[in-house]
């Protein structure tokens, strides 16, 4: 019985991802830390590292304190939680770093309908510049209509 409480707290964790990547990046990265999230918007350096790379560093870091609670502390819902927002950090960077913005050069050729709608959704985002005025703030569940042709 516990492993399956374990994967639904897994599931539930990396779904609370999406919804807690929307609220971070509309409220904390185009908000009071828009100083670390500008330079993904304006590629202005030269550097592959951005400083908007510091938000995967800290939910990084929660992942990593959930897995120390469960192994140390005995918090049992450490492992689930830590694993799902693990799981989700991997699917943010394979989806929003490597084929969207390429930073490595793979996943070129998706071009199925949800693909396009992810690319869609992000290059509207990215036509603002600036902080405000922004739409699309999520990453893996983009509104419908960025997936209409």
């Amino acid at each position: 019985m516990q492993i399956i409480l374990w994967i639904f707290i897994f599931f539930i964790t990396f779904s609370i991802m999406e919804f807690m990547a929307w609220f971070t990046h509309k409220y904390v990265m185009h908000g009071f830390l828009w100083n670390l999230h500008s330079d993904h918007h304006h590629k202005d350096h030269k550097s592959w590292w951005e400083r908007n790379d510091f938000f995967f560093i800290f939910y990084a870091a929660v992942s990593i304190g959930c897995l120390i609670s469960w192994r140390y502390y005995d918090f049992w819902a450490g492992l689930p939680i830590g694993l799902g927002i693990f799981s989700y950090g991997l699917t943010y960077f394979l989806v929003h770093d490597i084929f969207i913005h390429q930073r490595f050069k793979l996943f070129r050729n998706a071009n199925n309908w949800y693909a396009k709608g992810i690319r869609r959704a992000h290059k509207i985002h990215h036509k603002h510049r600036g902080r405000d005025k922004g739409e699309c703030y999520g990453m893996l569940l983009p509104p419908l209509k960025y997936f209409k042709k």
